[in-house]
């Protein structure tokens, strides 16, 4: 296997993201469902290997084995250099995850530094100064404040980090970043020299996480949202590591049935459950407390779907506004209320594909982990993409799935129809 790059990711949404930016390079990107074992299958021709864990929300310490575990397998195989995927909204906590699976990963590299930077422009995330926007607000009043397992209540990520690790964090400011990979090389430098671990940096356009990327070059580890890879693979090409070529993305003609399933409570899923709804498309709310009560919602779900299956996709979802959902949590629990849901979409999800749904869309990065975990899936072959962030993916194995597993935040309101447009 020619495998230049190896990627952990701590999602699955965050993973096919990531897939998708290396895909549109010109990278043949493989992303594998958790921690693979030592004779997972791996096409020869695969020169990026994105593993997706499910590490986002559970205990730190759990995160960093699992991640150390992928690292093991990325490095048996011979990547050259690595990345560490997290969300670009920097979705964590104050004890974690994202400050000690990243610190575990330096030091297991023999390395001393790397930087951290989630801006994805294109989806309204950019990083100023250290404080993480989305479109035209702090990060701590864009709604992310209200998450419901990581809630983001400061913007400055130079505090964030900091709060995670005590490797110490630096900053690579705007006006060091607009005057291009060198510039930035030399900040990286002189942090690292100073006995700092991290730097942060700043990054307003493509254009400037291109030139982060590029500055990277020499760096074993990399961490951030799937936008500062966009510079990589220029790297390799420079290198002579990897081919130009423009077909990376293709995939076989689909068919089945089409099925949306969301599990996020983010603004942007629910406006994309609003706009299929006004559009007059059967869709299904599905209930927490009655899963609680121990109803059988989820026969009755899989039961209500399967009689509307035909050229359009139904949609079945928990999603709620965050008044909702805070009653919720109030009364079942955070983390009972969560499961509860992620183990009725997981079993929604094969009642669908035994029913012939061949196209899935899930939307949430929880949601979708569950749903591929239920549905046996170990690989992905990425696909064209829909929107910034989201592909449509190709299952690999007996019963082939065409799957888009979104990130919550991401998309337009429209952007479940388009999605399946965009691959009839």
């Amino acid at each position: 296997m020619n495998l230049v790059l190896g990627c952990i990711a701590d999602d699955f949404t965050g993973a096919t993201d990531l897939a998708n930016t290396l895909v549109r390079q010109g990278m043949r990107t493989v992303q594998l469902i958790g921690c693979p074992s030592g004779d997972a299958e791996v096409p020869e021709d695969a020169e990026a290997v994105v593993v997706a864990l499910k590490s986002r929300t559970i205990d730190p310490e759990e995160a960093v084995r699992q991640s150390l575990e992928a690292l093991r397998w990325l490095r048996r195989h011979g990547a050259r250099q690595y990345f560490f995927k997290y969300c670009s909204t920097f979705d964590s906590t104050d004890r974690g995850n994202i400050g000690p699976v990243a610190a575990a990963l330096v030091e297991a590299l023999g390395g001393e530094f790397t930087v951290a930077c989630p801006a994805f422009p294109a989806n309204g995330r950019t990083v100023y100064r250290g404080y993480l926007f989305v479109g035209d607000v702090l990060l701590s009043e864009s709604g992310m404040q209200h998450h419901p397992l990581t809630p983001m209540t400061d913007a400055n990520l130079v505090r964030v980090l900091g709060r995670q690790t005590d490797g110490g964090v630096g900053l690579v400011p705007y006006h060091v970043v607009r005057q291009g990979a060198d510039a930035i090389g030399d900040a990286m430098a002189r942090i690292r020299d100073a006995g700092l671990r991290f730097a942060i940096v700043d990054a307003l356009t493509d254009e400037h996480l291109v030139a982060i990327g590029r500055a990277c070059r020499d760096l074993l580890l990399i961490t951030g949202g799937s936008g500062v890879a966009m510079g990589l693979p220029a790297n390799y090409r420079a290198q002579g590591l990897v081919p130009q070529r423009d077909d990376a993305a293709s995939l076989p003609a689909s068919g089945g049935y089409g099925a949306i399933l969301a599990g996020s409570c983010s603004g942007a899923t629910l406006a994309q459950i609003e706009h299929f709804e006004q559009g007059g498309l059967a869709s299904l709310k599905l209930d927490p407390l009655r899963l609680a009560a121990g109803e059988d919602a989820v026969a009755a779900a899989v039961e209500w779907a399967v009689s509307r299956l035909g050229n359009e996709p139904v949609l079945i979802y928990s999603s709620a506004a965050p008044e909702a959902l805070a009653g919720v949590q109030a009364e079942l629990g955070r983390d009972r209320s969560g499961g509860l849901v992620e183990q009725a979409m997981a079993a929604i999800a094969r009642g669908l594909v035994a029913a012939g749904v061949r196209r899935l869309l899930v939307a949430g990065g929880e949601t979708s982990g569950s749903v591929v975990s239920a549905l046996g899936v170990t690989a992905l072959q990425i696909g064209p993409e829909i929107s910034p962030g989201v592909p449509w993916t190709l299952s690999v194995g007996e019963t082939a799935l065409f799957l888009a597993l979104k990130s919550g935040n991401f998309g337009g309101p429209a952007f479940f129809l388009e999605a399946f447009e965009a691959l009839s």
